[in-house]
């Protein structure tokens, strides 16, 4: 996987710990905890904050969502390729310049998006006053997904570009 991206830390695979749910979701707690509540990164300059509600089992809503995915909190299910990278949120967050980046809105909130587009991994940013809250993060494995958050790139960067003058 991560061979032409240097900085990713190598996936967390749930093999290593001999396929036992209980300690690999503890493994995993202990990596997004070290990464996101020790101590906060910062993106442009501003905090990176977490959804700390609904807590589930002592853990916070947007480690979740990192890990998982459902409709609603009661329904979401652990997700195996967004507990591999949970490791990668953070770089993310912290090698911009190596991302595609967008923002879009989301209920009338705006979202920033993280598109590291080699690997397909989407971190996503909510924007608060003064700072961000990591919202959520997953791997887009299917190609007609990855065409769809490219063009979302691309139609985020037209929107940014100043029309064209035409000579008169």
């Amino acid at each position: 996987m991560n061979d032409h991206v240097r900085w990713l830390p190598p996936l967390v695979e749930m093999a290593a710990f001999g396929g036992d749910w209980k300690n690999y979701e503890a493994a995993l707690y202990a990596f997004f905890r070290a990464d996101f509540i020790a101590s906060a990164p910062t993106y442009d300059g501003r905090r990176v904050g977490l959804k700390r509600h609904p807590m589930i089992d002592g853990k916070e809503a947007t480690y979740w969502h990192c890990i998982s995915e459902g409709k609603t909190e009661a329904d979401r299910v652990p997700d195996l390729r967004r507990c591999e990278r949970i490791r990668w949120p953070r770089p993310c967050i912290e090698h911009p310049a190596e991302l595609k980046i967008w923002i879009e809105d989301r209920n009338g909130e705006g979202r920033i998006h993280l598109w590291l587009e080699p690997e397909g991994y989407l971190v996503v940013l909510a924007i608060r006053k003064g700072y961000v809250i990591l919202w959520t993060t997953f791997y887009v494995s299917l190609d007609h997904q990855r065409r769809k958050y490219a063009r979302r790139f691309e139609e985020a960067q037209k929107k940014l570009m100043p029309p064209r003058r035409t000579a008169s």
